[in-house]
């Protein structure tokens, strides 16, 4: 199967329909990673196939739990999950934070050179940001355990944000000692075509109790 036909049946299966032109920006995706990585180690995943899973697919599982018009990827690294959703989402405003200017400056120059007119790239560390509104979604992939980074996250939050988690397999751990004010709701596993590994989102809300997360 060749990269074009495993990301659209790998979207179809996340249930994320794609677009011919995201399709098009999404492999453009992987040769610009693929040749700044050579000279910058923006991630240890070097063979194509496996970045097409591990980043695209991978990233691309989170899209059917955005939340609202403005999304917050913390902690994105080059740009993932960030990127991709920002191609299968035009209609959602992103925003990518790291503090490794390194990979902010590939995230930069993956924006203008896909046209993306909705992401911003921010330089910075989020817990030291104070947007003046909260996002509607804050989306992280491997950034820190769960307490610690609902702690670090707070500033961009609201009552009504939604903050997606995404985790590996030993989550248990991370949902005990929430900071005041923080609920979870129940997890979801992931199936992400061709990874070989497990995931689980975790979506979690401040809010008071009783309150349901928006849907």
């Amino acid at each position: 199967m060749d990269e074009r036909a495993q990301l659209l049946a790998g979207a179809r299966a996340l249930g994320v329909p794609l677009q011919t032109p995201a399709v098009a920006a999404l492999l453009r995706l992987l040769d610009e990673l693929s040749k700044w990585n050579k000279a910058y180690n923006l991630t240890a995943i070097t063979g194509r196939r496996e970045m097409l899973t591990h980043h695209l697919l991978d990233s691309l599982a989170v899209a059917p739990h955005l939340h609202g018009a403005t999304v917050a990827d913390v902690g994105t690294g080059a740009g993932f999950p960030g990127l991709p959703l920002a191609l299968a989402r035009p209609d959602l405003r992103f925003t990518l934070i790291d503090s490794n200017g390194k990979k902010q400056r590939f995230v930069a120059h993956a924006i203008r050179t896909l046209g993306l007119a909705n992401v911003e790239p921010l330089h910075a560390r989020a817990e030291e940001l104070r947007p003046q509104r909260p996002f509607d979604t804050v989306v992280a992939r491997a950034f820190a355990p769960l307490p610690q980074l609902l702690e670090l996250v707070s500033p961009l939050c609201g009552p009504g944000t939604r903050v997606l988690a995404l985790k590996g397999r030993n989550v248990d751990a991370e949902l005990r000692g929430l900071p005041a004010g923080w609920q979870v709701e129940p997890m979801v596993s992931l199936a992400i075509p061709g990874l070989g590994e497990t995931r689980h989102l975790i979506v979690a809300g401040r809010r008071p109790a009783g309150v349901t997360l928006p849907a």
